[in-house]
């Protein structure tokens, strides 16, 4: 996990533990607006790891997407 994110283990008493996990995902940069409610559904009931995964993989591909960008400048995407 990154720093920016709350696993719903640290959420605080009075609060759901699924809402911490729709807070981590947005801090990530997951547009969530857009989702259904099934879909907020489905995120809520994320395991600790899943979330966690989910987090890494957004960073990783954040982190990547300078390089990716640059090829698809260059090179018309032809690449991608």
């Amino acid at each position: 996990m990154t720093e920016h994110t709350v696993p719903y283990d640290d959420a605080p008493s009075d609060a759901s533990p699924s809402e911490p996990t729709l807070e981590a995902l947005a801090a990530a940069g997951f547009e969530l607006d857009a989702l259904s409610e099934g879909q907020h559904e489905v995120l809520r009931a994320l395991a600790p790891e899943e979330l966690a995964l989910l987090v890494d993989i957004r960073g990783r591909l954040d982190a990547a997407a300078p390089e990716v960008q640059a090829h698809a400048d260059v090179a018309g995407g032809a690449l991608f």
